[in-house]
């Protein structure tokens, strides 16, 4: 039995032999090439992606916002000019007063009998002066004689130019409209000249007073529009009037005044408010305050596109900002701005851009 075993082992090793030699030979024929096959090139690292949206320049009014106090644009201390004593007081404290009107009206006592007296002594000077001038003519007085009645005829004059101011003195007339807003003297009462005795102030326009930063104060100039916003809410509009010309040596901040407006007479001098001055309009970008960011040597600015795709940075100047919208110039009239994922990449840095509004992807 095992001879039959070792008889068949060998034809069947000699068969498997050369079975496995044919598909040596032939098994793989298909795969065979002329050449060896290519080596896989490496794949480029893909771009960052970074959220894009295209802004364009706008006319924009930048508003400088101020801090200011409201005053009376004109006041006067009211002071009669002689002495005497109180006959009437025509407005009360408080009251409003045109300009001319009498606030004051002093006692003339003999005054009016006076300016007469004086009218007729210089009526008689007149008439001897004449007299001599005729007399002179006929070489009847010397001219000595008529130098003296000319000097009677001056000194009359001046004793009613006297008297009548005396009596334009005893009453004080408002130098413009406004409010009475303190009186304080009663009818009887006897002043001397130059006594504080009331004050007149004018409400139907306010002076605003503010300081604005150095920084600012440049781009400043008398006629710009100004509004003044009280704590209750109410409005005044005016117009800036004055800009000091050299800054304060302690806040190097610079003195201003506005003119305002104030139809209703609202009794507001001496409030506070809140000053908004209008400035010259400018072309300028709107984007939110997140996209600012400073370059290594502190310039603020944002990061764009260029036509390439590329990160670029532009130091911009602020014109207006709050929490929600800045708008600075310094940028392209139109620019492709960073919006997300500006953080992640470098100035020079080739991009995809992706843009926040699939329209201007077309």
């Amino acid at each position: 039995m095992r001879l039959r075993f070792a008889s068949l082992s060998a034809p069947l090793a000699l068969l498997l032999g050369i079975a496995l030699l044919v598909w040596l030979i032939f098994g793989d024929v298909q795969h065979f090439r002329a050449e060896p096959p290519a080596s896989d090139t490496p794949q480029e690292p893909s771009l960052t992606r970074v959220e894009v949206k295209t802004s364009h320049a706008q006319q924009h009014v930048p508003t400088l916002t101020l801090q200011g106090q409201l005053e009376p644009r004109r006041d006067v201390v009211l002071r009669p000019r002689r002495a005497g004593s109180v006959s009437a007081l025509p407005h009360a404290q408080g009251d409003r007063v045109e300009a001319g009107d009498i606030l004051l009206q002093l006692d003339e006592e003999d005054l009016p009998e006076l300016q007469t007296q004086a009218e007729a002594a210089l009526e008689l000077a007149l008439s001897e002066l004449k007299g001599g001038r005729r007399l002179q003519g006929k070489n009847l007085i010397s001219s000595n004689d008529v130098l003296s009645l000319e000097s009677d005829v001056a000194q009359a004059r001046a004793e009613l130019a006297r008297l009548r101011q005396l009596r334009i003195d005893a009453s004080f007339k408002a130098p413009f409209p406004g409010v009475l807003n303190r009186l304080d003297i009663e009818v009887g009462d006897f002043v001397q000249a130059g006594e504080d005795i009331g004050k007149l102030v004018e409400i139907e326009r306010l002076l605003a007073t503010g300081q604005a930063p150095q920084r600012r104060a440049p781009a400043l100039h008398p006629g710009l529009p100004v509004t003044a916003t009280l704590l209750s809410g109410d409005q005044l509009q005016g117009e800036l009037s004055y800009i000091a010309s050299s800054a304060d040596s302690a806040t190097r901040s610079y003195a201003l005044e506005a003119n305002l407006a104030n139809p209703e007479r609202l009794r507001i001098a001496g409030a506070s408010a809140t000053l908004d001055i209008a400035l010259p309009a400018r072309k300028a970008h709107a984007l939110s305050p997140a996209l600012l960011v400073l370059d290594d040597e502190g310039h603020l600015g944002v990061k764009y596109l260029d036509d390439d795709d590329r990160i670029r940075f532009a130091s911009v100047s602020l014109l207006t900002a709050d929490a929600v919208q800045t708008w600075v110039t310094g940028l392209p009239e139109t620019v492709r701005l960073i919006t997300l994922g500006g953080g992640y990449v470098d100035i020079g840095e080739k991009v995809e851009p992706v843009p926040t509004d699939p329209k201007q992807a077309s």
